[in-house]
């Protein structure tokens, strides 16, 4: 019984101990976004003349001031801009990197081989080689200073990495499914609507956050595509911010940023679940 007892507590103990590393892992790794949070606050003086994290004197107008923009082009439009660019190429991005997934994994088509090489090759090709093509081809189509160049690759399932995973993740997922579901007469398409996607939902929401953060995040892109300042997204605006004020506040630039970043954070926590799930069982195969 004592030693039953004793066991009990050591592993209490324990538990207590990696709590705690966790908990001093996870306050060093938030430092960065709780600095930025306080330095919303803070004047100039403050965030270089001071290494207090609470600000002595609290301005609240950073964010009043903040949101005004520059150009007479507020905050609200570059944020409307940003959702209105990466709404759309999240959920293009998802439906195309499914199909072309689905196809890859259950169906034999001519060429089949060759193509699964051609796709595993373009997730090693860096972005830089074939970034002036596709301004050349885009501006050719009137696409440049639009969001196009955005919705049309993720329509064509063009980034290869999601479409990797998502083969990834059906390998794993028994062909007995399917079969059975022919059975009963379902299609192929209805297959994959009612049997399929329901088990691939911690992918989907793996891919669809890894692109909504990519687009969200994507400065180089917008900045190439996009050259109308009310149709900047929010990473164009911030940067833009700098170069708008021969002293640049910031202060105002803090509260920017961190109201730009709060959007992101609450998405991946709302879907950690789903995103932990879906990194842990792609690639497995049944």
């Amino acid at each position: 019984m004592a030693k039953s007892t004793g066991t009990a507590v050591r592993r209490r103990d324990g538990r207590i101990i990696d709590y705690l590393i966790i908990l001093v892992i996870g306050l060093v790794l938030l430092y960065p976004i709780i600095w930025m949070l306080f330095s919303t606050f803070k004047d100039n003086g403050q965030i270089f003349g001071s290494t207090r994290l609470l600000p002595t004197q609290w301005h609240f107008e950073n964010y009043v001031e903040g949101w005004k923009g520059s150009s007479r082009v507020s905050y609200t439009q570059f944020f409307i801009n940003t959702f209105v660019m990466v709404i759309p190429t999240t959920l293009l991005t998802v439906a195309s990197a499914c199909l072309t997934a689905y196809a890859f994994a259950r169906f034999d088509f001519p060429l089949k081989k060759l193509l699964f090489t051609v796709l595993i090759a373009l997730l090693m090709m860096p972005g830089a080689v074939v970034i002036i093509p596709r301004y050349l081809l885009y501006n050719q189509f009137r696409w440049v200073d639009s969001y196009m160049p955005f919705y049309i690759p993720a329509a064509l399932a063009c980034n290869s990495f999601f479409t990797y995973m998502l083969i990834q993740f059906l390998r794993g997922i028994p062909r007995d499914l399917d079969e059975s579901a022919y059975m009963d007469g379902c299609g192929t398409f209805r297959t994959l609507w009612q049997i399929l996607l329901p088990l691939m939902k911690p992918a989907l929401f793996s891919a669809g956050l890894f692109q909504f953060l990519w687009t969200y995040n994507d400065y180089f892109n917008s900045l190439i595509f996009i050259s109308t300042q009310k149709k900047y997204p929010i990473s164009l605006a911030l940067r833009m911010s700098l170069d708008s004020e021969s002293v640049v506040n910031w202060g105002k630039v803090m509260a920017m940023a961190f109201v730009a970043v709060l959007p992101v954070m609450l998405l991946f926590f709302a879907a950690q679940k789903y995103f932990v799930e879906g990194i842990a069982t792609t690639g497995l195969k049944g």
